[in-house]
């Protein structure tokens, strides 16, 4: 590293591509802005006027370089509007979770708009509390219900919660178990359940060495033990003609609509690519039981 604030980040920039950062150039702007208090658009301005390298940039640069996580260094990420606290313990969530998010949204506002009642939506296996307090956030009628087995994980969505003040029930347990008092109640049900086939490791280190293993595997050799079962359980919290939005790998577009449609609970089931084109989420319709 220079003393010099451009020179720092070129210098971060070669540094994170030697490492193999998939966004080096990125990373070493976000982390530098961080270091120095600014937003982006501050720091450019600051490294017009050359500036001094912030004392702490080497040291955020180091740990980027060793796969730590860029939302770990700076403790924060986006999603959709919201800007959101993650760290050490919960899963991030990722840009096509983004899109997931936005297919609970418009199923909410078809309930919304199409009943007389304020729409009920449960966020199963909620991590951060991403998606559910992105549905509050755009729906504010909604009624917002979500769980998430990690008591670290839990953690940081109240965390989220309260730091956004959006009002949304926020509860500890096992996603296949979850809100007895629903039953048959529900308008929208949505998850990104674990998902990794157990014999899978991920190839990127973030993944692999700093999210949780309770967020990442599926519990089967196809990945779809647990993603079966929290769908089960979402046949039992909607209501007949009530909407499951669930996300998948992209190796599981065809595996996870059939899984579904095996059961008979479910109709119009059909699969949404993601902003890349790779298949992303399923959507089903609750058939009457």
């Amino acid at each position: 590293m220079t003393g010099d604030l451009s020179g720092a980040v070129r210098a971060a920039t070669t540094r994170l591509r030697a490492a193999g950062v998939p966004t080096p150039e990125s990373d070493a702007l976000v982390l530098a802005a961080h270091a120095a208090g600014l937003d982006l658009a501050g720091l450019r301005k600051a490294m017009v006027l050359g500036l001094p390298e912030p004392a702490a940039y080497a040291g955020l640069v180091d740990e980027r370089a060793a796969r730590v996580p860029l939302q770990h260094l700076t403790g924060r990420t986006g999603f959709r509007n919201l800007d959101l606290r993650v760290g050490p313990g919960v899963f991030i969530p990722r840009p096509e979770t983004e899109m997931v998010a936005g297919l609970a949204i418009e199923a909410v506002c078809r309930a919304l708009a199409s009943g007389t009642r304020r729409p009920v939506v449960v966020d199963l296996c909620t991590g951060s509390g991403a998606i559910a307090l992105a549905v509050k956030d755009e729906v504010p009628a909604a009624v917002v219900h979500a769980v998430e087995l990690s008591d670290l994980a839990l953690g940081w969505a109240l965390a989220n919660r309260d730091a956004l003040r959006l009002d949304v029930d926020l509860r500890l347990g096992d996603a296949t178990l979850a809100f007895e008092d629903l039953l048959g109640s529900v308008d929208v049900v949505v998850s990104n359940p674990p998902y990794i086939p157990v014999d899978m490791e991920p190839v990127d280190p973030e993944v692999r060495d700093h999210d949780p293993e309770v967020a990442l595997y599926g519990g089967s050799s196809d990945g779809l033990a647990l993603p079966r079962a929290v769908a089960e359980r979402a046949a039992a919290l909607l209501m007949s003609g009530g909407v499951l939005v669930m996300e998948h790998a992209d190796s599981q577009g065809v595996l996870l609509p059939e899984a579904l449609r095996h059961t008979g609970q479910w109709a119009d089931i059909r699969d949404e690519p993601d902003l890349t084109g790779r298949p992303r989420a399923t959507v089903a319709r609750r058939v009457a039981a």
